[in-house]
């Protein structure tokens, strides 16, 4: 539920969601500026080529609200959800848009799509027999997606099914609004499957001629003009993620999050710390335990122990080492280096955040800045600044 901020300086946070800040164990700030910002620049990049967006999995994790609230705001028109429950969601705030589902036709849901102005975007022969019989019975004129797969191996019809549905073009309603398919490896731009998937969908695009194509992505977008066909659909890039890998970000970080800290204690050597005593004090130490933990997102996999260091969160501007196993709402942190008395109760550990980005947590915690962000917990007090 969000709601607004009091206060008249437009500075300050407009939206917050969750439990309140004071109550909560940790802060998520999201800046919608920097979301706008970022969908400013690959509009800009994909010129002349539409830039839809992508919201799925609740906006990456950071609220589907909001931030589609915001991007219909600055002008974005078509969007791209996984299913249906977020395309529904999604109406409400965007009810103008051309909303895609790329999780395709769930058997017997035409007339939610029908209900809703939703378009599905098909993925086989099966889904699109369904969808025909609907549409013809409903008298339902909505239209649908047709992704051809050009490698991935997942979702969507063969490039010979899409040969063969290519004819249906020249009826009146064929329905066909938009085909698509997507890279497999768009991040590694020498990779040459990136130019034999670019040339098959560009004769398979020929083959429909008039319907508007799309293959780029985030990372797509930046291979250069000719992917970019006539509409590109950035997802990651929005909120912050790095779509050229190996190169600088020309993404604006979006999110910081900070633990808050719930206590300060001094253990003596040879005391263990956490469960199953995996990590022991080879020295006095400070320990200040963080109310965050697996359940919010943070892996259990950067315990520290005795055997192997663990992770780091930043307190005081300084990395400090997690000691002992993370558990479910806890992290214990060793902050004996840090000056005595200069970190206390009602302090806050920075996990995202002062010169630490998504993907670098990402690369700490062993996984990517996709499931960095998508596994945000619920728990944190969110607070949306700008838009």
């Amino acid at each position: 539920m969000l709601s607004p901020t009091p206060g008249s300086d437009t500075t300050e946070p407009a939206l917050t969601a969750g439990p309140p800040a004071d109550e909560a164990g940790g802060i998520l700030t999201i800046s919608l500026a920097a979301i706008e910002a970022n969908y400013k620049t690959l509009c800009s990049a994909a010129l002349p080529a539409e830039c839809a967006a992508v919201v799925k999995a609740d906006g990456y994790g950071l609220g589907l609200e909001p931030v589609a609230t915001l991007l219909t705001q600055a002008r974005c028109t078509t969007f791209f959800v996984a299913d249906l429950s977020e395309g529904k969601r999604l109406r409400k705030v965007a009810p103008r848009a051309s909303i895609y589902i790329l999780n395709g036709l769930p058997q017997g849901t035409g007339q939610v799509f029908a209900d809703h102005n939703l378009r599905p975007v098909i993925g086989s022969a099966a889904e699109l027999a369904e969808w025909d019989a609907f549409a013809s019975g409903a008298g339902w004129e909505g239209g649908f997606a047709l992704h051809v797969d050009t490698g991935m191996n997942r979702l969507g019809v063969s490039i010979e099914e899409a040969a063969a549905i290519a004819p249906r073009i020249n009826m009146e309603n064929h329905g066909v609004r938009l085909i698509m398919s997507h890279f497999v490896a768009s991040q590694v731009p020498e990779n040459q499957r990136n130019n034999e998937q670019l040339l098959t969908f560009r004769n398979v695009r020929a083959l429909f001629r008039g319907v508007p194509a799309s293959i780029a992505n985030s990372s797509g977008i930046f291979l250069g003009g000719s992917a970019h066909l006539d509409i590109v659909r950035p997802g990651v890039a929005l909120y912050g993620v790095n779509p050229t890998p190996g190169k600088p970000n020309p993404m604006k970080p979006v999110v910081e999050l900070k633990a808050r800290i719930a206590r300060v204690r001094d253990i003596a050597f040879g005391e263990t710390v956490g469960y199953d005593a995996t990590w022991t004090a080879r020295r006095p130490s400070r320990i200040a335990i963080a109310t965050m933990g697996y359940a919010d997102g943070f892996f259990r996999s950067q315990s520290g122990s005795d055997q192997r260091p663990g992770g780091t969160l930043i307190v005081n501007g300084r990395p400090c080492a997690i000691v002992g196993r993370i558990s479910m709402d806890l992290i214990a942190l060793d902050v004996t280096d840090l000056a005595p008395g200069s970190v206390k109760r009602g302090d806050f550990a920075t996990v995202i955040g002062e010169g630490r980005d998504v993907d670098a947590v990402g690369e700490m915690l062993g996984t990517i800045g996709y499931e960095v962000l998508t596994g945000l917990g619920r728990r944190y007090a969110r607070v949306y600044r700008g838009g």
